[in-house]
């Protein structure tokens, strides 16, 4: 038996129309979400180790930053997911898979499902 590799998803909302306490509490609502999909193996958020003097950061973490890991298998219902939950808000996606990466934005539905796209070809390619 095989064990199937693991994608690292990180997403990133970058809503710059949003205050900063806003994204954080959309980022927090997105990881419990996630925490109850079977098809994730772990999400959490991103530690900003060595946060400015001023920045706002807030309880040590990059706002607007998660990351999911998932097993090659289950990836297309994480991104059927994110495809339905993140339409049209501004995000970047970056996907860690078979020691490559892969970094995609979007700001639209049309964008969103393209990078989507790009992302599930760059996982099986």
């Amino acid at each position: 038996m095989s064990i199937l590799p693991s994608i690292k998803l990180t997403i990133n909302l970058n809503d710059p129309d949003l205050e900063p306490e806003h994204r954080d509490t959309q980022i927090q609502n997105l990881m419990a979400e996630l925490k109850e999909m079977d098809e994730v193996n772990s999400v959490y958020r991103v530690r900003d180790n060595n946060p400015p003097q001023a920045s706002k950061a807030l309880g040590g973490f990059i706002i607007g930053l998660l990351t999911a890991e998932v097993n090659a298998k289950n990836a297309k219902q994480l991104f059927g997911f994110l495809g339905n939950r993140l339409s049209g808000k501004p995000i970047e996606l970056e996907v860690e898979a078979n020691g490559k990466s892969l970094k995609v934005k979007a700001h639209s539905r049309e964008e969103l499902e393209a990078a989507i796209k790009a992302a599930q070809d760059f996982i099986a390619g």
